[in-house]
């Protein structure tokens, strides 16, 4: 009887022993899942243009042992919303103003990590190539965002084109325009059917991005009037949250995105549209 009872013990023991192990791979096989999960950057964008250079921003972060994952979005709100809700960890698809604004209406707090590209913004112009020739009277289409409609507002100021009410800088809408002597009659719209603009009967200037303008075949070389960055103020940048910004991921992918191999495809491929800010 004592070396039965001594024999279940052995059994029971055992049977812990084994469950125990048992626990202990799957913990092991979890642990690693997890890890591998964290070794991918997921960037939501909705343009062309940076995935061009996430891709090769991948072969960079593949060198600290992480992959890229884009989340490719249709619209501008979006990819703010995926961040700010941390479904994505950054995302590479505005400047720093539309971003700034995005956090005042809706309470967010992204913030710029890394300047990337400065885009050859302008006007462009189905009937006329130069600017002496435009007619009084014309509609001119820009964006109807405060942030970008400032830019493009500021171009035509700077032009002489219009004149802007003193102090309002990159802030200025059509409401700050004092002075129009072509009596340009200003069409706002959103940002991704400006292009679809060009062709619209009376419209004498078009203000668009490079990446925009592919889907007409323009190009910032067709264009009647070009913007010439200098400050860095409207680069589309890397954006990610106050939360993770100091992360080992978004440090990886800031490395990676301003890298020489970048600088280089920017300097080879896109010297006339995307100009590098870093």
């Amino acid at each position: 009887m004592k070396n039965m009872k001594r024999f279940i013990f052995g059994v029971l023991g055992l049977s812990l022993l084994l469950v125990g192990c048992g626990k202990g791979s799957g913990s092991t096989k979890e642990v690693s899942k997890n890890e591998s999960e964290d070794k991918v950057i997921t960037v939501a964008s909705a343009i062309d243009s940076t995935e061009k250079i996430l891709k090769i921003a991948e072969n960079e972060v593949k060198k600290e042992g992480y992959t890229i994952k884009m989340v490719r979005v249709n619209d501008n709100v979006q990819y703010n919303k995926l961040l700010q809700d941390k479904e994505v960890d950054a995302n590479f698809s505005q400047h720093g103003p539309f971003m700034e604004a995005y956090n005042k209406a809706n309470n967010a707090n992204l913030v710029v990590v890394q300047k990337v590209y400065d885009a050859r913004v302008g006007y462009y112009s189905k009937d006329y190539d130069k600017l002496a020739d435009l007619p009084d009277g014309g509609k001119v289409a820009v964006p109807n965002d405060k942030s970008n409609q400032g830019r493009a507002l500021a171009i035509l100021n700077d032009e002489g084109l219009i004149k802007l009410k003193d102090g309002v800088g990159y802030d200025g809408t059509v409401k700050d325009v004092v002075d129009n002597p072509k009596n340009f009659e200003f069409v706002e719209l959103d940002l991704l059917n400006l292009a679809s603009a060009y062709d619209e009967k009376g419209m004498v200037l078009v203000y668009n991005y490079p990446t925009y303008l592919t889907k007409i075949g323009l190009t910032p070389e067709d264009a009647i009037l070009l913007e010439t960055p200098s400050d860095h103020h409207f680069a589309i940048s890397v954006v990610a949250r106050e939360d993770n910004q100091d992360t080992e991921k978004i440090k990886v992918l800031k490395k990676a995105v301003a890298s020489d191999a970048v600088r280089d495809y920017f300097e080879k491929e896109e010297k006339v549209a995307l100009i590098p800010s870093f």
